[in-house]
């Protein structure tokens, strides 16, 4: 495989080869195909396909989050990506902090698993080692309790003088935990947060019962195959925003010790790539020295008939 050869099989894959989605059904056939996307670029960026690319076709001249308020393509990408999540055909996650980052439905339990709490009905304890602050504590009990709310009808529930920027890092430090999650937008409105727990149980309680070794491996295997194939510190350096660097290269040695992933040169580099399943060959049949099949001898298993006259022999 040449270079050239994996960026067509990626734009192919990640849908900038010229072929957008336009419906629901196109943007959730893709997500479950890539498995996670970010919804803009990243600056600097950070290897893994774009929903935003994917609707425009290509990835030329793609806005980040900084400018996309003013063009209309991040506008129609934005209206189809709220109608995914409201299908729950994907669940929304803050990773890059910055730009939103997609998860296919069958994919959630396993990042749930990596990324989630183990107890997510239970109100964040607060303490000097608390990882949430008071306020974070107090919005997810005003949203556990009226959800789904708008932001500005928390800001009314929680009173008091509180800034957006506060509130905003509150939801932020419940959203990266995955204990709540955006579930709807409007103009007027903005963002609507639900609990997770309550928004989608059944992918919850999955990812709940998963090790943190078992979801990991699942999701670098998903990875590798979105990205077809990639240096083994690309995919370090993408999971290094959920996990420690050793965690991620542990999970690869192990994927490549029961031969789940295997090198491919490309370019003068040695890259990962899925192993190709093995096809099972049907076995030859016995030949003779002459190459035909040899014949086995005919034998007559049938019953012989009684004479006339004679006595039927035990």
């Amino acid at each position: 495989m040449t270079d050239q050869q994996l960026q067509e099989l990626r734009q192919k894959k990640w849908r900038v080869g010229g072929e957008p989605i336009r419906t629901v059904e196109d943007a959730s056939e893709f997500i479950e195909s890539v498995g996670f996307c970010t919804m803009y670029p990243l600056r600097p960026s950070v290897l893994v396909p774009t929903f935003l690319g994917a609707c425009v076709g290509n990835e030329v001249n793609l806005p980040t989050w900084q400018h996309a308020f003013a063009d209309p393509r991040a506008q129609e990408a934005t209206e189809l990506m709220v109608r995914l999540l409201r299908t729950r055909g994907a669940f929304e996650a803050n990773v890059f902090g910055e730009t939103p980052f997609l998860v296919a439905s069958s994919v959630f339990p396993f990042f749930y698993g990596l990324a989630g709490d183990r107890n997510p009905r239970q109100i964040p304890k607060l303490g000097p080692r608390s990882e949430y602050s008071p306020l974070a504590a107090h919005a997810f009990q005003a949203i556990q309790k009226d959800g789904p709310i708008s932001k500005p009808a928390l800001r009314d529930v929680l009173g008091g003088d509180l800034s957006e920027a506060a509130l905003d890092r509150a939801l932020n430090d419940l959203w990266s935990k995955l204990r709540i999650t955006r579930v709807d937008y409007s103009r007027e409105e903005g963002a609507s947060w639900d609990v997770l727990f309550r928004w989608a149980p059944e992918p919850v309680r999955e990812g709940m019962h998963l090790s943190v070794g078992v979801a990991l491996s699942a999701l670098i295997s998903k990875y590798v195959d979105c990205v077809v194939a990639a240096e083994q510190s690309e995919v370090e350096e993408f999971f290094s925003h959920l996990v420690a660097r050793s965690k991620a290269r542990e999970a690869i040695n192990a994927l490549l010790a029961a031969r789940e992933f295997s090198y491919v040169h490309i370019g003068g580099r040695a890259m990962l790539t899925t192993t190709p399943p093995k096809t099972e060959t049907m076995p030859h049949p016995r030949r003779n020295a002459t190459g035909l099949q040899r014949n086995r001898p005919i034998v007559d298993r049938r019953k012989p008939r009684p004479t006339p006259g004679s006595k039927p022999r035990p």
